[in-house]
């Protein structure tokens, strides 16, 4: 079950509009962080049941601090977020344990079908 969530994002403008589409009648407790090395730092803290990790930011990217989560819980549930798919950092996220990529800025329909696939995945982890 999903209980928190963590959005790491360097941009306030793409936290507020992420955290716009994430539904409000679950329950979910909402954590942010503006980059990498915090969002290394909230993961910690926090134990996420699931991270949105925007790639390209300061101090640490997204896919380093992907790379730092699943060495501390390899069955963390990683998306990560990025306005420009390429092929090459999806294969590079995907080798690296995310579970899935999503285009900025989401849909609600998207957020809300990525949510329910981590869902059913971690039911099934359970």
């Amino acid at each position: 079950m999903i209980d928190k969530i963590l959005i790491v994002d360097d941009s306030p403008v793409a936290r507020k509009i992420l955290k716009s589409c994430i539904p409000a009648d679950k329950g979910y407790e909402l954590h942010e962080a503006d980059d990498g090395t915090a969002g290394l730092q909230r993961f910690k803290e926090v134990h996420p049941s699931v991270t949105f990790l925007d790639i390209t930011m300061a101090h640490m990217d997204g896919m380093e601090c992907l790379e730092e989560i699943k060495m501390l819980d390899q069955d963390a549930v990683v998306v990560m977020c990025t306005a420009d798919i390429q092929p090459k950092s999806a294969q590079k996220a995907e080798n690296l344990g995310a579970f899935t990529m999503i285009k900025k800025p989401p849909s609600k329909n998207v957020v809300r079908e990525v949510l329910e696939r981590v869902e059913r995945h971690l039911t099934r982890a359970e």
